[in-house]
């Protein structure tokens, strides 16, 4: 759908609720890409200790995601009509 389509396309894209929703999104596909790789390097490292600091690496990764998940889940409330600000 273009913005001849939707008339208030222009002005959802400039709120700026909606683009840290975005960006919030963006940064979490970035860390599932490296926690993906970290947990490949895991299990098919054949070197102990590398394995071992993709294991750590891994859990760190699991950490920064979930306080991405917790900020996109609030910016998502904020967004709802009627949403109190805490």
């Amino acid at each position: 759908m273009t913005t001849d389509e939707d008339p208030d396309a222009a002005e959802r894209a400039d709120d700026p609720g909606r683009r840290e929703l975005i960006a919030l999104h963006a940064e979490r596909a970035e860390l599932e890409q490296r926690l993906a790789r970290a947990e490949q390097e895991r299990l098919y490292l054949a070197d102990p200790a590398a394995a071992s600091a993709a294991q750590a690496a891994e859990a760190a990764l699991l950490g920064e995601l979930d306080r991405i998940m917790t900020r996109i889940r609030a910016a998502e409330y904020r967004s709802q009509p009627g949403a109190r600000s805490w």
